[in-house]
C-alpha cells in the first residue's frame, strides 16, 4: 500500500450507502487522507458498488475500522476533532485545520448523534446552504471540507501542477 504522509483523518460514522463510501475512499486516497469507518455499516465492505466507486485507488488508501463510537474515541485519544453537521454553529471555512485533525461525518439519513454534537458544539462545522435544503450528499460534503483543509495547508505533499500529453505549457 502506498499512502502519502497523511495530514487529515476522515471519519465516517455508520455509513449506509456504498457508493458514497467508495467515492469518499477515492477522495481520501487521492488526497493522502486516512479513512476511519465506525460500524455498523449499511453494506458489506466487499460490496461491488463500493469497489466500483473507489475504482483502482484502493491500494492508495489507509483505512481503519471501529466497532462503535466508543471504540473510535478510545483508540484515538488526545486528538482534535471536528464534527460536520447541518446543525453546526461554525462555517467549515472558518476553522483553522491542522496536521492530524479528525473530521467526523454522520450517516446519510441521520447525521451524527445530537448528544455528541451538543457536547462538542464549539467544534461543529457546517457547509452553508439555502434554508430549504436539508443537506448535501455525504461524499460531496467530505470533498468540500477536505479540500478546504488542504487549501489552508497549501496542499501539503500533493502534486499541484499537471502536464499536457501532446503539448508543453
Amino acid at each position: 500500500m502506498v499512502v502519502v504522509n497523511s495530514m487529515f483523518n476522515i471519519v465516517l460514522v455508520e455509513p449506509e450507502i456504498p457508493q458514497n463510501t467508495g467515492n469518499i475512499a477515492r477522495t481520501c486516497a487521492a488526497t493522502g487522507s486516512k479513512l476511519h469507518i465506525v460500524k455498523p455499516m449499511g453494506f458489506e465492505i466487499d460490496d461491488k458498488k463500493l469497489k466500483r466507486a473507489g475504482l483502482d485507488y484502493w491500494h492508495l488508501l489507509g483505512v481503519r475500522y471501529y466497532e462503535n463510537l466508543d471504540d473510535f474515541f478510545e483508540k484515538n485519544k488526545g486528538n482534535r476533532y471536528f464534527f460536520a453537521t447541518t446543525k453546526g454553529l461554525n462555517k467549515y471555512s472558518d476553522v483553522e485545520y491542522k496536521d492530524g485533525d479528525y473530521i467526523l461525518f454522520g450517516k446519510e439519513t441521520k447525521g451524527l448523534p445530537e448528544a455528541l454534537l451538543h457536547d462538542n458544539k464549539e467544534n461543529c462545522i457546517r457547509i452553508p446552504m439555502i434554508d430549504e435544503a436539508r443537506s448535501l450528499n455525504l461524499s460531496n460534503s467530505v470533498a468540500i471540507v477536505v479540500y478546504e483543509a488542504l487549501r489552508q495547508t497549501d496542499f501539503f505533499d500533493l502534486k499541484t501542477e499537471g502536464a499536457l500529453t501532446q503539448f508543453e505549457w
